[in-house]
This record gives structure tokens, sequence and C-alpha cells, in this order.
């Protein structure tokens, strides 16, 4: 009885807890189901038919529950959203799926070109291994120059829908850099990328492209790009048509570093902020020139007027750019906040924020994984609860000529902090600066750069564009010049070490009870941010990572990660680097240990000795440098057997990266890519398992697989 007891008490206080939140529950829709879609992606096999049959049935049967008088059981209507989201995402895997080339493939490619850049294409080469049709879209990039000129091979530009062909290599898009890291084959897979790679031939047309409308989209994207960039040279113009067009082509490296260096490498980005702006402004002109026509104002509806013409303004604006995923995002909650005008809604509100995460991820589940959506998301939360929470307060009793000071300096405080956890979680660097230079810039985004932009377009029909691009030149140069200044200083960046795979989402967590739940109670979700911080601060990088194709080896030493080769391998190198916090280059952390001889590395960890060889030489003398205990690890084929832990580039192809990590007992760990991925429709792991069983069988070095489970 005492039990019946104590569960009736626990069920009346989370009834109450529930109670006090009637009214507010909405923002917690988009987080269940999100819930359920990072539970998807987190599987470590894909579910069989069996199980989203059973799947369905159980939505169901929650659908009719619900229908039957449950509707206000909010414990159930939760679980309903955790287990559509896991359903969701599945759909939405198997929906995408695309041949991917399975092998490495030098040779003629042929296709219809797409439209973005690196070249995209769908080319016709088939699969020699499997008899499978080739991969539906590949991506190459020509190597005859940089920005615009590498697509400028030959006599003209590859045109989207144009039958192109050249010879080239590509390869299937590869896996993490390390395990646990950045999948690429999964973004690939839900982008519809089959395969990678690049030419230094010319690239021929076959035949013109045909016409419809995102093609005839598309060649106007152009047209106005090299316009811009003709009126306004250099890293000016370049911005320009950046901000204008998304076509960051002409950006050069050293300005790209400069805004990541100074935290202004979103104004690059076609998202929230420029989407906002534009659609905002558009807003405001026609409102103002609507209203100063009495008879129009006083017959008309002209706030709803307004709000209609904005709402196309930054649909136009949306096929511009491309239609990328960053600003398909944020034209969804821009289109939130409009269409809650025309029902005469109050507009920014955490109810607005959430319908458009809804959208967002009924849409595409995969964003959630994706750091745009978690740093517009959590940008745009964190505002709209500060605001809220700063209505009627004394710092907006300011003069009227400073409140928009004031405004620029607390969104711009309140959007840093609480997109720098995720900026730094996904590019390991902290601009201590990124504020200064965001006051500094942000507000002639809205002043000058936008309005000029929209001034440039209407007045372009008439040949007067020069007129918006001088109102915008200033303000970019201004722009550059900070992010320069910035950049130029040694303290402008801290990289940071990249976070285990539980911080964010427990940090995500804390930081929705802060800004959603209602009362006192919110402050306790500080305790899972400063967990999720905790466990940030005492994450343990790998001692020793290898790479998926044997080229590269890096251990952890005093001085910090060693590698095996000073030149190739380097986006793998500079990977493992940046994820160490490490601001070396691949050179210097070659120089931290040599090789004891041309082709052969070697390095004692623990009771493990690990070997690295390359090149002829080196690969020739596997057999016999190996011996027990020893993982060698060999840039190429290795020898049939041998004593040693043999790790070539047959076995690591089905296994991925490898990372040798010391677990809670202080015992040496074997983990590779294929563990952290999972068997998975975009990975490929189907054979790692067996791979590393024969690893474990082998014996040459048994402690790394005590504790290892695959």
């Amino acid at each position: 009885m005492a039990q019946f007891g104590l569960l009736h008490r626990g069920r009346a206080g989370l009834s109450w807890l529930v109670d006090g939140q009637r009214g507010h529950l909405f923002p917690w829709a988009p987080v269940c189901l999100a819930l359920g879609i990072g539970g998807y992606f987190s599987l470590p096999v894909e579910p069989t038919a069996q199980h989203w049959v059973m799947l369905g049935l159980a939505l169901a049967a929650l659908g009719i529950i619900w229908a039957a008088g449950a509707r206000h059981n909010v414990g159930l209507i939760a679980l309903w959203l955790v287990l559509a989201g896991i359903a969701l995402a599945g759909l939405r895997s198997h929906n995408v799926s695309d041949p991917v080339l399975s092998f490495r493939y030098y040779g003629a490619n042929e296709g219809r070109g797409g439209d973005h850049r690196p070249l995209t294409f769908r080319p016709n080469p088939p699969d020699a291994r499997s008899g499978a049709v080739g991969p539906s879209v590949a991506r190459e990039n020509t190597r005859a120059g940089a920005g615009v000129a590498a697509w400028r091979v030959g006599s003209f530009a590859p045109e989207a829908g144009a039958i192109i062909a050249t010879t080239g290599h590509l390869s299937p898009p590869q896996g993490p850099a390390e395990p646990g890291g950045f999948d690429f084959q999964r973004q690939a897979w839900f982008r519809g990328l089959g395969a990678v790679g690049y030419t230094r031939s010319p690239v021929v047309r076959l035949d013109y492209p045909g016409t419809g409308a995102g093609l005839w989209v598309y060649r106007l994207r152009l047209r106005i790009s090299s316009a811009i960039q003709a009126r306004l040279p250099g890293d000016g113009g370049a911005f320009a048509a950046a901000v204008t067009t998304g076509d960051r082509s002409a950006m050069r490296r050293e300005t790209l570093n400069a805004l990541r260096a100074s935290n202004l490498a979103h104004l690059l980005a076609i998202s929230g902020l420029h989407m906002g702006l534009l659609t905002g402004f558009v807003f405001g002109a026609l409102r103002l020139g609507l209203a100063a026509i009495p008879p129009l104002a006083l017959r008309w509806p002209v706030r709803k007027i307004a709000a209609v013409g904005a709402l196309g303004a930054g649909a136009f604006y949306l096929a511009l750019s491309g239609g990328n995923v960053a600003t398909e995002r944020a034209f969804i909650m821009v289109a939130v906040v409009l269409i809650a005008v025309l029902l005469e809604r109050r507009a920014l509100t955490l109810r607005a924020v959430a319908l458009a995460a809804l959208i967002v991820l009924l849409l595409r589940p995969e964003a959630l994984i994706e750091p745009g959506f978690q740093m517009s998301f959590a940008a745009t939360t964190a505002l709209i609860a500060a605001f809220g929470a700063l209505r009627g307060a004394s710092v907006f009793r300011l003069p009227k000529w400073l409140r928009p000071v004031m405004a620029v300096v607390i969104s711009s405080a309140v959007a840093g902090a609480a997109t720098a956890p995720f900026g730094a979680a996904h590019f390991n660097q902290v601009a201590h600066y990124g504020l200064i230079a965001n006051v500094l810039s942000v507000p002639l985004m809205g002043i000058a750069v936008v309005p000029g932009a929209v001034v440039a377009a209407l007045l372009w029909p008439v040949g007067a564009a020069g007129v918006g691009l001088a109102l915008m030149q200033p303000a970019i140069n201004w722009i550059l010049g900070v992010a320069g200044t910035v950049a130029a200083r040694n303290d402008a960046v801290t990289l940071v070490p990249a976070p285990g795979p539980w911080v964010l989402p427990v940090l995500a967590l804390g930081g929705l009870l802060v800004f959603i739940w209602q009362g006192r109670a919110r402050w306790l979700g500080l305790a899972p941010m400063f967990a999720a911080f905790w466990l940030w601060a005492t994450v343990d990088r790998p001692l020793a990572l290898i790479a998926g194709d044997g080229g590269i080896v890096g251990v952890m030493t005093q001085q910090g990660r060693a590698l095996s080769k000073e030149r190739g391998g380097g986006f793998v190198a500079r990977s493992w680097l940046e994820n160490d916090g490490d601001a070396a280059l691949q050179m210097d952390a070659a120089a931290r240990l040599k090789p004891v001889k041309r082709g052969i590395w070697t390095y004692d960890l623990a009771a493990v000795r690990i070997l690295h060889l390359s090149g002829k030489a080196g690969v020739a003398q596997a057999g016999a440098l190996c011996d027990g205990g020893t993982i060698a690890v060999v840039a190429g084929d290795g020898p049939a057997s041998g004593p040693c832990l043999l790790l070539d580039q047959r076995a690591l192809l089905d296994t991925g990266t490898i990372a040798i990590l010391r677990d809670a007992t202080d015992t040496l760990k074997l983990v590779s890519a294929c563990d952290m991925q999972g068997r998975r429709p975009w990975s490929r792991c189907d054979h790692a398992a067996e791979t590393q069983e024969r690893w474990a069988d082998s014996g040459a070095v048994p402690s790394l697989f005590d504790t290892a489970t695959h």
C-alpha cells in the first residue's frame, strides 16, 4: 500500500507540475520530435521491416488512445511525438536513397550539369563491381584555377542543365576523419551525392541546357553575381555577390579566414539574419509608403499588404540564393512570422519559433544534426526569451537615439552567447572579439547592405543598379576592415577540443529548460548545462588515430599530436589537430616525432608499438618489421599474415578510421569509425564486424579487444 501511495503522490506532483505549464507546452512539441529524430540517428543498426511495423502499430495505438479521450494527457502526446520523430527520420532516410559508387573510378564522366558549385552533375559510369547503375548525383571539383575561373574551363562556363563530359576521378563519399567525427557520408546521403571527385581535364559541353524555371533562376543568379563583381571588384564585390546570390566562389581564403576569426562568417551565409533584414526592410518600406497615401491607408489593410509583399520578396530571395537548407530554414521562420501578421497574431513568440522548427523538422529531419539548424534556433529562442524578460525594463527607457544601439548590443550578446557553444563544438574555435566585431558590423547590414541590395534590384531593369551598389560598398569595406583588424590579433581565436557525443544534447536540453519552462523551476536547467561544460572540459582525446586509408597516423605526445607525415592526407590531419584544439600546421605536428628512416615511423604507446609504413621502401619491410604486440599500419596492401596486428588499406576500407582510446580501467581499446556509425544506409560498414573479429582472433595485441564490443 505504501508503494501505491508513493506512486499516487508522484503522479499528483507530476500533474501539478504540468498544469502549471498549460498554455506554454506547444514549444516542447519540436523538442519531443527532435528527441525521436536524434534517437534514430544514434541507432547502431538500421531498424528492420519488422521494427518499422511495430513502430507504426505503436503510433496508431497511441493515436487511438488520444482520440478516445486522452487528449489532455501530456505524457502520451510527448511519447507519440518522440516515436513519430523516429518514424519520420527513417522515412526520410529511405526516401532519399540513391545508388552510391562503391569503388574508385577514373575515366570518362558524362552527365547533365547541376546548379551548384563545385560542379554537380548526374554521371553515367556503371558500377563495374556490383553491376548497379552509377550514382545519380556526383560532385566534381575542376582544378583549372580558383573561384569563378575554376568553372570557366576552356571558353565557356558550364551551365546548369547542359550535357557535359570530362575525364576525371570519382570515389565514394568518405567516412568520418575519426570515430565519432563529422560524418560526410551521412551528409552526402541526404543531399543525394553518390560520389565525389576532381578533374584536371577540360569540361566539354555536348549539348545546350534545356528550359525551365529552375534553370532560368540559376542563370539569373549567375548574371547578377557577375554584374556585381564587375561593378565592385575585389573582396567587396565577392562579399556583395555572396550575400545577394549565395555565390561565394570569388571569396579569397584569406578573407574567409578573417571573417571566421572575427565571428563574422555568418554574414556570408544567407540565413536568418539576411532573410529577416530583407523582409523587414521590404515590410517597413511598403507599410510606410502606403501609409503616406491617405486614401490607401484609410481603405486598405496596409499592414497585411506589406506582409504579403515581404513574403514575396523572401520567396524570390530564397530562389535566387540557390535554395540551400539554411536559406529554406530562414524563409520558413520568416514566413511563420509574416503569416502571424496576416492572421493578426503576435509574430515574435516562442510558439512561432516552435512552429517554424516543427515545419523544418517535418521537411528535413536531418537538419537537426546540422550546425546551421542548432545555431539559428538557439539564437532565435534565446533572443525572444531575453527580450521578453526585458520588456518594460529600464534599459529601454533610454533616449530614443540610444535604444537601437542598446538593442543591437543586447541582441549580439545574447545571440553570441547562445550560439557560441554550438559553434565551438562544430568548428573548434572561440572568437574572443566576436561581440565587438558584430556590434560594429551587423547594424551596417541592416542600414546599408541589405537596403542597397534591394535598391539595386529595383533599379537594375533600368540600368541604374549602381546606385544601390554604391550604397553597399562603403559598408562592405567597413565590415571587411573590421574582420581583418580583429583577425590580425594574436589572441583573436582560441581553439577548443571537440566535445563528446553527449555534450551538445545535454547542453541543449538544459538551455531549453531555462528558456521555455515557466516558473522558478526553469533554473534547474542550469544543472545539465554545467554538467555538459564539465564533460567538455574533461574530454579525453584519442591516444592514437589511424586514417581510413592507412596514409597517416597521429599519436598524442606531451607536445601535442605527432603526425607520421608532413605532407599528404591534409584534410584528415587538419581535422585531427582541430579536434584536439591544436593550432599547429601539419608540418609542425610531423616535426614532433621524426621517422626512424624514410617510410618507417614508430611510436611506443604503453605496451603497444605503433608502426607506420609508407612508400615502396617502407611497405616492402612490413613482414620483416612485424612482431608481437605491434600494430603495423601499411599505406597499401600488406602481407597476407604476420605476428603483428596488420592494418592495411584493404582492412581499413572495411572499418574506416581507427582510434585507440584509454578507458576508465586504464585499458587501451580500439574503436573504429564503423563502431560509431553503425550499419546504416549511408555507411559502408557491412564487413567491419568480421574484420575486427579477425583482428581480435589473431591475438597479436589482445589487450585492445578485452573491453571493446564489436
